[in-house]
């Protein structure tokens, strides 16, 4: 099609949606790329993972999130960039594009499975992009390399940096997007920020987008409620706990056929990932349905071990934790560990340390290389400074990385222990919080 790339609806398609009120698709590639079967099967993957066990309302699916990062970018380049010296309008396009698609690769539960079988979600939505896909597909009617401009917007290294600064920063799209709608879903208050009043202050400038300094005190909102978000929801340890069973079920699964167990509902879907050998049609024919099937089916496994996790996967009997690091203490890790041996409970099953940190703001670092564009104020007189630079909040929190040292265990271990010679204070160990 002669100029599809810049093709218009007829008629302007609207989803409404709970964050944005009215998500607006205007182009027909937008449209186009959202019916493709790659797409749609982002509906069938959560955006949170297991965090709908611990917050009930969070069922929501990277398909509204991604809308949702798209009409972010839509509004920015539609109706705060467009006209300005420094954006070049002919950017339009690969930046919607790569708004939409920059999740296409996310598996089910994808840290946990990414973990078992040493996937990557960005490997995989930069095969979805290239390879023989529907996406490549409406993407190749664009021009001839304009895939490979989305994935490279996507991987970050598009020579456009002002364009990458909008799928990937510090205060990007994508987490603009996220915290709000997270916040929405799970029922909490932390990720609510001022949005509006970010958009209204954002300018394009040559390689960055920066933020007037009048809008700086809802940045350091922004900040705050990320780093709230992380610590309340993203980290909570009782869905860290319900993707520690999860990873000791695919882990299960994947032992027991390397011994060549006989399954009696067999992981056909898995096998590929078994052996290393992954098509692309192996992967994105794995969602999370498929998984809970599996889940229930092995719950009558004969394997005590695997119809243990499912049975606790499926029915939310999770794993208790302490508060406790092995390195520092491996005197009471060790204990758990012979307790668990105690009870005829596998600790490579039952025992887990778990450990989760985050960097609620990257300051800049002159002659130091880093991952994470930061941002950028821009004062009155034209001068740009970083973040940190002029703000007195985030420069309190800059750099400064949050650790949480979590190991989880059976909760029939507590019951074990009472009026046996287990130790008390082991016990008291157990139980804190």
């Amino acid at each position: 099609m002669q100029n599809y790339g810049k093709a218009k609806l007829v008629e302007e398609k609207v989803f409404k949606d709970p964050v944005h009120r009215y998500i607006h698709v205007r182009d027909q590639v937008i449209w186009d790329l959202i019916s493709t079967k790659e797409f749609q099967r982002l509906r069938r993957v959560r955006q949170l993972g297991t965090t709908y066990l611990v917050f009930h309302g969070a069922e929501h699916s990277r398909f509204n999130h991604s809308l949702g990062v798209y009409e972010i970018v839509r509004r920015i380049v539609d109706d705060i960039f467009s006209g300005r010296p420094d954006w070049d309008e002919n950017e339009r396009l690969v930046v919607l594009c790569a708004a939409l698609l920059h999740d296409l690769g996310h598996g089910p539960f994808s840290h946990a499975f990414e973990n078992v079988f040493h996937t990557d979600h960005e490997y995989y939505t930069r095969q979805i992009l290239l390879g023989n896909t529907e996406v490549n597909d409406v993407l190749n009617r664009v021009s001839e390399g304009f895939p490979e401009k989305v994935a490279q917007v996507i991987e970050k290294t598009y020579p456009n940096e002002t364009v990458v600064s909008l799928i990937s920063s510090q205060i990007d799209a994508d987490r603009m997007d996220y915290l709000q709608r997270d916040a929405y879903y799970t029922g909490v208050s932390y990720g609510h920020f001022d949005m509006e009043r970010i958009l209204r202050v954002m300018r394009p400038r040559k390689n960055k987008v920066v933020i007037k300094a009048s809008g700086m005190h809802a940045v350091e909102d922004y900040i705050m409620s990320r780093y709230q978000m992380y610590l309340q929801v993203y980290f909570h340890p009782v869905s860290r706990s319900a993707e520690v069973v999860l990873n000791h079920i695919l882990k299960r699964v994947k032992q027991l056929s390397i011994e060549g167990y006989q399954f009696a509902v067999e992981p056909t879907h898995f096998k590929p990932f078994f052996k290393g050998q992954i098509s692309l049609e192996d992967y994105l024919s794995l969602d999370e349905y498929i998984l809970y099937t599996y889940f229930q089916s092995w719950m009558k496994e004969k394997d005590p071990i695997l119809s243990d996790l499912c049975s606790r996967f499926v029915n939310r009997n999770l794993f208790k934790y302490a508060n406790l690091n092995p390195e520092e203490d491996p005197e009471k890790f060790n204990q758990i560990k012979n307790l668990l041996v105690e009870a005829g409970m596998d600790p490579d099953y039952y025992l887990y340390h778990d450990c989760t940190s985050d960097l609620p703001y990257d300051f800049y670092r002159p002659g130091e290389e880093s991952t994470r564009i930061p941002i950028f104020l821009e004062k009155p007189n034209g001068e740009i400074r970083e973040l940190s630079q002029e703000s007195l909040v985030v420069d309190a929190i800059a750099g400064r990385i949050k650790t949480d040292h979590k190991v989880y265990y059976p909760k029939e271990l507590l019951n074990r222990g009472k009026g046996s010679h287990i130790k008390q204070e082991l016990l008291e160990a157990l139980r804190s919080k």
